[in-house]
C-alpha cells in the first residue's frame, strides 16, 4: 500500500503556490529514511514571481515607523509560542530531532531572538547631527537596504530561518528565503504563521535545489544575499553576487579547536565537551569536535570522553534518553562515514565509528585519538557526532595547533589560570572564545567568524546594523 506523499508549496505574495512548471522533489524523514511529502522545485518563474512581490511591498514596509514594525516582530514571536507544537512536529518531521529537546532548547531561544530583534527595530538610528564645516549641518541616516535574498540549511531549519528573517524586517527589508531541499516543512509553516501578521509580499518562502538558489542569487532585484551553509556554497554565492555588487553576509563552516589544560576538572570538562560535540549529531558550525588535550592528562581524557561516548545515546524522536537522532540525510551519513573509513592507520577509533541500525540516517557518537595536525578529520569539517582528540605540550603548541585550519568560528579553551585564558581568548583567531564551556549563545552577542567561515554577523546590535545601508545627509544653514 503506497501512502500519499503531502504537497508543500512555495509562499509568494501572501499565497501557498506549486512551483509555475510542477516541478516537485521528495522530501525525505531522516529518521526513518522515507518520504513523507514533496516539494517545490522552484524554478526562474517562481524566482520572478516572488522577488517581485518582495520588491512591491519593500516601500511602505520600510516607511513602516519602526515601532509599527516592532509590534509585528512582537506578534509573530506570541504566534511562535503559540504553535509550538505544530512547529515541533515539523521540525522533528524534518530534521528527526528529539521532540523534547527541540520543545527546550529551540523554541525558547527563537522567540527570544524574535523579541531581541522586535527591540532592535527602535534602534535604527545614525549618529548625532553636528557642522563639521562651517554653516552646514550633517546627518546620518541609517535605512533598509533593500529585498534580501536568504539562505537557511538543514541543521537548524526553524532557528537559522529566524536568524535571517528577524533581523531583516526588523530593519525594514523584505525577504526572499529559501530553505534546505531537504527540510523546508518547518519554514512553510513559519511563513503561514508570519504570512496572518505581515502585509503581502513582506515575506516569501521558495522551496527548491541549488539551482533555485542560485536563480535568487542571480537576479537583479535583491540587494542582499545572506546565506548559512557550506564554504563552497558560500564562495559561490559571493562570486555570483559580485557580478552586480550585492551584499553579501555569509555564515559558514567551522572547526572549533577546544584546548583543554592540564588543570581542569577532567569528569566536568569531558562531561560538558561531550554535550557540545553530539549534540544535534554534531551537525552544528560551532560544535566541539576538535579537542586539543594538555600531554599531561591526555590518556585519561580520552578515556573518559570515550565512556562519555558510549554513554551517550542517539535514537528516534520520541525517544526522551536520546541526545541526538539521526544525520539529516543519506548524503551527510556518506560523508561523515567517509571519514572514518580514510583515517589514516595512526589513528584509533576510542568509540563508535559506525551507523547505527538500518532504518534513518543515525551514526554512532565517535571519538578518535593519535591524530596529526595535517589529517584530514583535523583540517575539514566533519559535521557529525564525530570528536576528535590531539594531544599539546604547552600553550605556544596548542595555540599554533588551533589555529592552523582555514576555518575561524567559535573556540573555546578550559583552564582555571585566569591570565592563560585571557591570553588564549586574545591570540586565538576565532569569532567567538567560550572559557570553561562550548556553545551557549545569547541573542545580545554577535555570533560570525573569520577566514573561510564567512563574515557578518548574525544575531546582536552588530547583526541588526548589516541589513542596514548608511548615508550622509548634508543641508545648508542658510537655505
Amino acid at each position: 500500500m503506497t501512502t500519499e506523499l503531502r504537497r508543500l508549496r512555495n509562499y509568494i505574495n501572501g499565497e501557498f503556490r506549486d512551483a509555475a512548471d510542477g516541478r516537485t522533489i521528495e522530501v525525505v524523514n531522516p529518521a526513518t529514511g522515507e518520504a513523507y511529502a514533496t516539494s517545490p522545485l522552484s524554478g526562474q518563474a517562481d524566482v520572478d514571481a516572488a522577488m517581485e512581490a518582495a520588491a512591491a511591498a519593500f516601500p511602505a514596509w520600510r516607511d513602516a515607523i519602526p515601532a509599527e514594525r516592532q509590534k509585528v516582530l512582537l506578534k509573530i514571536a506570541d504566534a511562535f509560542e503559540e504553535r509550538a507544537e505544530e512547529l515541533i512536529a515539523a521540525e522533528v518531521e524534518n530534521t528527526g530531532k528529539p521532540t523534547g529537546l527541540t520543545r527546550t532548547e529551540e523554541i525558547p531561544p527563537m522567540v527570544d531572538q524574535i523579541r531581541f530583534f522586535a527591540g532592535a527595530a527602535r534602534m535604527l538610528e545614525g549618529r548625532s547631527a553636528g557642522e563639521y564645516m562651517e554653516g552646514l549641518t550633517s546627518i546620518v541616516r541609517r535605512e533598509p537596504v533593500g529585498v534580501c535574498a536568504q539562505v537557511a540549511p538543514w541543521n537548524y531549519p526553524m532557528m537559522m530561518a529566524v536568524w535571517k528573517f528577524a533581523p531583516a524586517l526588523a530593519a525594514g527589508n523584505t525577504v526572499v528565503l529559501k530553505p534546505s531541499d531537504t527540510t523546508p516543512a518547518s519554514t512553510l509553516l513559519m511563513a503561514e504563521i508570519i504570512g496572518a501578521i505581515v502585509p503581502k509580499g513582506v515575506f516569501n518562502v521558495i522551496c527548491g535545489d541549488r539551482d533555485s538558489g542560485r536563480a535568487m542569487i542571480e537576479h537583479p532585484t535583491p540587494a542582499m544575499a545572506s546565506i548559512t551553509g557550506s564554504v563552497r556554497a558560500g564562495m559561490q554565492v559571493a562570486e555570483t553576487a559580485a557580478k552586480d555588487v550585492k551584499r553579501v553576509h555569509l555564515e559558514l563552516g567551522g572547526k572549533a579547536p577546544v584546548v583543554v589544560f592540564e588543570d581542569v576538572d577532567i569528569a566536568k570538562a569531558v562531561e560538558d565537551i561531550a554535550v557540545a560535540g553530539f549534540f544535534n549529531a554534531g551537525q552544528d558550525c560551532t560544535a566541539a569536535t576538535r579537542v586539543l588535550v594538555h600531554e599531561s592528562i591526555h590518556d585519561e581524557f580520552v578515556t573518559a570522553l570515550a565512556k562519555a561516548a558510549a554513554d551517550t545515546k542517539t535514537g528516534a524522536p520520541d525517544d526522551e534518553d536520546v541526545l541526538y537522532g539521526p544525520l539529516n540525510n543519506a548524503r551527510q551519513l556518506e560523508h561523515v562515514s567517509g571519514f572514518i573509513e580514510r583515517l589514516p592507520a595512526h589513528a584509533k577509533v576510542e568509540a563508535g565509528g559506525h551507523r547505527v541500525g538500518d532504518a534513518g540516517y543515525f551514526y554512532a557518537p565517535t571519538v578518535v585519538s593519535g591524530l596529526k595536525q595535517d589529517d584530514e578529520i583535523i583540517q575539514n569539517e566533519v559535521f557529525g557526532p564525530v570528536i576528535s582528540v590531539q594531544s599539546f605540550t604547552d600553550e605556544a603548541q596548542a595555540l599554533a595547533f588551533a589555529n592552523d585550519v582555514e576555518f575561524a568560528l567559535a573556540s573555546s579553551v578550559w583552564t582555571k589560570d585566569h591570565g592563560r585564558a585571557m591570553r588564549m581568548s586574545k591570540a586565538l583567531d576565532f569569532g567567538c572564545v567560550w572559557i570553561n564551556t562550548h556553545i551557549p549563545l545569547v541573542a545580545e552577542m554577535p555570533h560570525g567568524g573569520f577566514k573561510k567561515s564567512g563574515y557578518g554577523k548574525d544575531l546582536s546590535a552588530y547583526g541588526f546594523d548589516d541589513y542596514t545601508r548608511i548615508k550622509h545627509v548634508m543641508t545648508s544653514l542658510d537655505s
